[in-house]
């Protein structure tokens, strides 16, 4: 990913400097379990754990000429060790070294991603009990609904990013283990008792069937859980995006003091950060589907998945780092105009009243069909300027033969809408 949308942290574990450093790091090991079954001289281990290190150029370097990157970092760490090298890398195959790795890089940028989460988890929690009797209106399809409020929504990504940390976890857990069983994973030179202690010193645990690679399937959930995270913040970007729209306003992103919105217009005030959202979310999701196409290899494997597995694992765990980060920005530092909101929820003439008139006038005896048709009709009369849909319904015949006006004055009370909003926040343990 690049630097624009890099944050250290994250950045840090996908470098070709930890990554190396993690192959010794499993390579070391692997010599010291082979020492305490005597399989390596207690004084080979000793040199090898004092000298072994590498240079990244000279690795570099080696794998211009070799064209094989394991081979390139034995042959540089090799040249540090002396004679003590020959027991480096004794018995394994690169993907014992490359995949154990990957597994630690994953877990280690998951552990990463979950902290992230629950600092949005946080900020949500927050939001939706500060704005918990914020009241605005509910859309669908676009379209004015029924009255909700703005706490209900934060209420609503709170539960949303609590399943996408429950994802993250289960997906960490998945990917949390390593594979030292050779060239086709049936141990033939080296010794499922090395592998389960080697993976144990490591925090992992041993794959229990491999092939040459740990299986693909691991890799695809891992993405999965991070392309839903992705997909989550996308919806919540868009409604941002949306409720900041000049003819809704009801709320604005951070618009921080000297910035800019436009090099032509001085007044715009643009969610350019929701947008990035939107935008780096396309290439996590997309990436997703390269991770399942990873899952097919030939036979016991072939390296179609190490290529696109060293573009799509670091670019998604850093773009979701670095997007995890600017939502907490957004959330924490958002604007809300209540004024529009309840301008909003007024400017239809209380067309969302038309669900309680129907099942009013279904409980005074008219059919849903008829009581449908009637209600339609003096809604589409007010989305033509007519009246408001008190004032008409107050005016049918039909209507007022069965329903006093005490009945409409009840029904036409905005605050019934309100009155189990406690009872979702319970629901989401949030009161």
């Amino acid at each position: 990913m690049i630097p624009r949308y890099s944050r250290k942290e994250m950045s840090d574990i996908w470098e070709l400097e930890s990554k190396f450093r993690i192959w010794l790091d499993i390579e070391i090991a692997v010599c010291e379990v082979y020492a305490e079954r005597g399989i390596i001289p207690a004084g080979d281990l000793a040199i090898i754990k004092e000298k072994a290190d590498f240079s990244v150029d000279r690795i570099l370097e080696i794998e211009n000429e070799v064209h094989h990157d394991v081979i390139a970092f034995t042959t540089a760490v090799a040249e540090k060790v002396g004679p003590a090298s020959r027991f480096i890398h004794y018995g394994l195959t690169s993907s014992d070294v490359v995949d154990t790795a990957l597994s630690i890089q994953m877990k280690k940028a998951g552990e990463i991603l979950v902290k992230d989460l629950e600092q949005v988890i946080e900020v949500l929690k927050d939001n939706a009990l500060k704005f918990k009797d914020t009241r605005c209106m509910g859309r669908s399809h676009g379209v004015h609904a029924e009255p909700t409020t703005f706490g209900v929504k934060m209420a609503l990504y709170y539960e949303a990013f609590k399943r996408s940390r429950e994802r993250i976890l289960r997906a960490i857990d998945n990917i949390s283990y390593g594979k030292l069983s050779g060239a086709v994973g049936t141990f033939s030179n080296i010794s499922p008792e090395i592998e389960e202690e080697v993976c144990r010193r490591l925090g992992l645990k041993p794959d229990p069937v491999s092939t040459q690679v740990i299986q693909r399937d691991r890799h695809a959930e891992y993405m999965s859980a991070i392309a839903i995270t992705a997909g989550t913040l996308d919806q919540l970007s868009t409604e941002i995006r949306h409720l900041q729209r000049t003819e809704v306003r009801e709320i604005e992103e951070p618009f921080q003091k000297g910035q800019k919105g436009s090099s032509a217009m001085p007044h715009k005030r643009n969610p350019i950060l929701s947008e990035r959202i939107t935008g780096l979310s396309r290439v996590i999701k997309s990436n997703m589907n390269v991770a399942l196409e990873n899952i097919t290899l030939w036979h016991e494997r072939d390296i179609s998945h190490s290529s696109a597995e060293r573009v799509i694992l670091p670019d998604s765990t850093i773009a979701l780092d670095y997007l995890l980060g600017r939502i907490v920005f957004i959330l924490k530092n958002l604007h809300l105009y209540p004024k529009n909101m309840q301008a909003n929820i007024d400017r239809t003439g209380g067309l969302f009243y038309s669900q309680s008139l129907l099942l009013l006038l279904v409980e005074k005896g008219f059919s849903r069909e008829d009581a449908y048709r009637l209600v339609q009709e003096m809604a589409m009369r007010v989305w033509a300027r007519e009246g408001t849909l008190k004032e008409l319904t107050l005016k049918s015949p039909q209507v007022m033969e069965k329903i006093t006006e005490a009945d409409i004055n009840s029904l036409f009370d905005i605050n019934r809408y309100y009155k189990n909003i406690d009872a979702i926040y319970r629901k989401a343990g949030l009161i």
